[in-house]
């Protein structure tokens, strides 16, 4: 497995408004997670919900507030470092009376490994992660052997792991990674009517990149 030492992602420079900085401090004891390096009870977080999907790199939660809206039925379980959108996030949960969403603020290597049981999670949602497009940095890239297999750990049987992205290389290279592995089924597929586009897609597609949704099943 790769080393864990390696970080996926980059903080980078904040911009947290007033706005959103408290909303971190006045609702995260009510709809944040914090860490602990041993396992959390997830059923308990969601009570009642029929399927619990993490989504890992949520930026300003565009995509994980419109699913979750939509599928009221599901919990998520929503994790990323970049503080704008945790502020963001926690903002709408609580103007739009959400309560199917749970928010993480860790990198999402340290949770899945110490905080989730193996077969956990009826999917998993990673929209837009950072491509590393330099050939120094593909180390730093999220999707790798050793992220997949610790993902298909925490995946049930016939659960999917969800994919988008719009840099074509990274796409290739995802796919690469995954015919490497047994423990999936899958490849590339049209985008699913349930994932919104968001304008962080919109900005790209007006760029002209094209962007590529894969969906792997894991199968053991």
């Amino acid at each position: 497995m790769e080393s864990p030492t390696v970080k996926s992602f980059k903080l980078r420079g904040t911009r947290i408004t007033a706005a959103q900085l408290d909303a971190r401090e006045r609702l995260w004891t009510t709809y944040g997670v914090d860490y602990v390096d041993h396992g959390i009870d997830l059923e308990g977080l969601f009570p009642g919900r029929e399927k619990i999907v993490a989504e890992i790199g949520f930026g300003m939660g565009e995509a994980t507030i419109a699913i979750a809206q939509s599928t009221p039925n599901t919990g998520f379980l929503a994790i990323d470092v970049h503080k704008p959108g945790i502020g963001k996030v926690l903002s709408v949960i609580e103007d739009s009376k959400i309560a199917n969403i749970r928010v993480m603020d860790e990198d999402a290597h340290l949770i899945l490994a110490k905080m989730i049981a193996d077969e956990s999670f009826d999917g998993l949602h990673l929209f837009f992660p950072d491509p590393w497009p330099k050939s120094r940095h593909h180390k730093r890239r999220i999707v790798n052997s050793g992220f997949i297999n610790l993902v298909a750990d925490k995946l049930k049987e016939g659960a999917t792991f969800h994919i988008a992205t719009d840099w074509i290389p990274y796409a290739q290279s995802i796919q690469e990674v995954f015919a490497q592995s047994d423990r999936y089924t899958g490849g590339v597929i049209e985008r699913p009517e349930w994932r919104p586009l968001t304008r962080f897609e919109n900005q790209g597609i007006r760029k002209d990149h094209e962007v590529t949704d894969l969906a792997y099943k894991k199968i053991k």
